[in-house]
């Protein structure tokens, strides 16, 4: 297999971890760029650099001239009634999930370019923004921006950069380690779902590998849930 160059944002734990692993087994390249110097399993090809890309990309000299893919994994799980949520708080999480996406893409979109068998770039949505769910106004908001900047990314950057996000249900990570604290919440949190779990990182692994490689080239501008049918389907028993 063709050894290819791709960077993941949040690729130190969660879903981003589950990325690069699946990544690296397949021989490729990565670079994962975190806020913090957090430990990374040993795996080879695979780089570490520490940059808050919410506050802007630094040097990127580490990072191959060409690439042929990009995820941004970051987000925010803001749940609160609305009455309760400040302005800050909308600000914040459009920072968070729409502005750092904003600020690596325009990072790499150079190097994106320069990739001779095209790119693909992946984006994280959530399936609040199409199911609409109490307390999610503030990252429902900010996740609905990212999935309107995915289609128009898509239909600019098209044919040689593809541009596509994945919109899940709540899933096993630190980040939602609160709403799955005790067995009873987990069962609660499972029996919402359609297939009656929630998901783990390795569900939105794969789906992310494919959305990079060649067996989803004729696949752009989609927002493709990968949610436990949360989002699409309604159990009558």
């Amino acid at each position: 297999m063709n050894e290819r160059n791709y960077v993941v944002v949040g690729g130190t734990s969660g879903i981003g971890l589950s990325i690069v692993k699946q990544l690296s087994e397949k021989g490729h390249d990565l670079s994962i760029i975190s806020r913090g110097n957090h430990p990374v399993p040993e795996m080879e090809n695979v780089r570490h650099l520490e940059m808050d890309v919410v506050q802007g990309v630094d040097d990127l000299a580490d990072v191959p001239g060409k690439l042929q893919g990009l995820v941004y994994c970051p987000g925010s799980i803001r749940l609160r009634p609305f009455q309760r949520l400040t302005p800050e708080s909308f600000i914040e999480d459009y920072r968070i999930n729409v502005m750092g996406a904003v600020n690596v893409i325009q990072a790499v979109l150079s190097r994106l370019k320069k990739s001779p068998t095209g790119a693909s770039i992946v984006l994280f949505s959530t399936v609040a923004v199409q199911t609409g769910m109490p307390f999610h106004a503030s990252i429902g908001s900010a996740k609905g921006a990212l999935e309107g900047l995915t289609r128009s990314l898509a239909a600019e950057l098209a044919p040689r950069i593809r541009v596509n996000a994945l919109a899940p249900s709540l899933t096993d990570t630190p980040l939602a380690g609160q709403l799955l604290a005790d067995s009873g919440r987990r069962k609660q949190a499972a029996d919402r779902h359609p297939l009656k779990r929630v998901g783990i990182p390795a569900d939105l692994a794969a789906a992310a590998v494919f959305l990079l490689e060649d067996s989803s080239s004729w696949v752009t501008g989609q927002v493709l849930a990968v949610d436990g049918g949360m989002g699409a389907i309604r159990l009558f028993r």
